[in-house]
């Protein structure tokens, strides 16, 4: 072999060397991009738990983000437990589409009565189960063929109906109110909710009631700015002055929460003129965040000018349910009936529009970061509001059926002008298990299924 060959046998040796290496040292980085990424995003939720959170105070110093398994595991493991059970992770997407109705699924939702039955609760008319006709009041026999009982567990219902994943099916049987059965197949599909279920109004001698069943706080998707008002929460309240009521009715026994700008929209409705102007409520951040505390003030809307309020409730009322009821109480007499609501006297925004890590990986943080008082300083109610009438839930009756319990409570004090006890279990009757256990983060604010 002459000198020429065995250099250029060498050379080319050489590059296939580097080439080698350069490979394996790409294979290197790739491999270690992903745990780099993954714990620059949970350093980001860490650092940004520790300038927003609450209860910043009770998070660790510093800890090793490459010890916890996901970014959920993290959040989980750092949170205040005792109190914290609302601090959650979404996407930017999902967090607007659920504060703005755009779901997905089959739309209802359903629980037990005293017997353990199972009934359907509320349905979406724009939903796959809307549009199939079902109704409140309609008790489910069987999901896929297995009746009801096979799905119970040691600590509720397990009923594997599947993820919100649109094209996923399920077949459901039912007994309707007239005694007839039947069975149906629906999928799950992505459609628009409607807050508002029910808006009547009813007569008895003097009283004009007004009956307003309201299942979330959420804004019209093209409302401005985003998540800002609800076009039905408007339509609403046009409806009831056209009709001169004296007396309403609220139905947010199974309103999680949802948006606060909605909800100071509805307050402005509600409130009594008198109040035009009056503080609305504070909100405290924590000590970091001194500087983000601030206040609201009424600014009073429409005609309707109340003396009192009627507020049907149960632990499923949650959040912005709840805020409803401690604002209007030091301004208006508020009477609960139905059961105690749920307990969450803090709330919550966003953070990745704070932090740029988490919003280029489409990360949304969404913890507790403030508290909020009434006008009386009234800002801590972790057990939820106690009702001033109890009265179990009704699921086999539709929305406004005069007996359903419930709705029959608030109807009787109005026009006896004092409670009624009716006595026996079913005033008190409490599900050992309810459609919000079975959700969690942001879908434990808007539960269906």
């Amino acid at each position: 072999m002459n000198k020429l060959s065995s250099l250029l046998i060498n050379i080319i040796s050489l590059v296939l060397i580097v080439t080698v290496l350069s490979s394996c040292n790409e294979e290197v980085e790739d491999a270690q991009t992903i745990p780099q990424t993954e714990d620059k995003v949970k350093l980001a939720i860490f650092e940004s738990m520790k300038e927003w959170y609450f209860w910043t105070d009770q998070l660790p110093e510093t800890i090793n983000v490459s010890q916890y398994s996901s970014n959920d595991v993290l959040l989980d493991g750092i949170i205040h437990k005792p109190l914290d059970r609302w601090s959650y992770l979404t996407t930017q997407d999902a967090f607007y589409k659920a504060f703005t109705g755009q779901n997905a699924g089959h739309g209802f939702g359903w629980g037990l009565d005293e017997n353990e039955h199972l009934y359907i609760l509320f349905v979406y008319d724009a939903s796959p189960a809307g549009k199939d006709g079902w109704k409140r009041g309609w008790r489910v026999l069987e999901i896929n063929n297995k009746p009801i009982s096979q799905y119970k567990t040691a600590s509720g219902y397990d009923f594997q109906i599947g993820p919100n994943t649109p094209g996923l099916t399920n077949s459901f049987k039912f007994k309707l109110p007239d005694g007839s059965e039947t069975v149906r197949t629906i999928d799950k599909q992505d459609y628009q909710s409607n807050s508002v279920l029910l808006k009547t109004v009813f007569e008895s001698g003097n009283k004009k009631i007004g009956y307003w069943v309201y299942n979330s706080f959420r804004a019209s998707p093209n409302a401005q700015p985003a998540n800002s008002m609800s076009f039905e929460v408007d339509e609403t309240f046009n409806y009831f002055e056209s009709k001169q009521i004296n007396e309403l009715i609220i139905d947010l026994r199974y309103n999680g929460g949802g948006s606060i700008a909605v909800t100071q929209q509805i307050l402005n409705y509600l409130v009594p003129s008198a109040a035009n102007g009056g503080l609305m409520y504070t909100n405290t951040h924590n000590l970091k965040k001194a500087n983000q505390n601030n206040s609201a003030t009424f600014a009073k809307k429409g005609q309707l000018n109340l003396p009192r309020l009627f507020i049907i409730t149960s632990r499923s009322s949650a959040s912005a349910s709840e805020l409803l009821i401690n604002v209007l109480e030091p301004y208006m007499e508020v009477i609960l009936i139905g059961a105690n609501t749920y307990g969450k006297p803090v709330g919550s925004f966003p953070l990745s529009s704070y932090n740029r890590t988490l919003r280029e990986n489409n990360v949304e943080l969404v913890p507790i970061t403030f508290s909020i008082a009434n006008r009386n300083g009234r800002a801590e109610y972790f057990d939820g509001f106690p009702v001033h009438v109890a009265a179990a839930d009704d699921p086999s009756k539709n929305w406004g059926d005069p007996t359903e319990r419930r709705f029959k409570a608030a109807i009787d004090y109005i026009i006896t002008g004092a409670p009624i006890s009716h006595g026996g279990r079913m005033l008190t009757y409490q599900p050992h298990w309810e459609m919000i256990d079975d959700f969690r983060g942001l879908l434990k604010e808007f539960p269906a299924y």
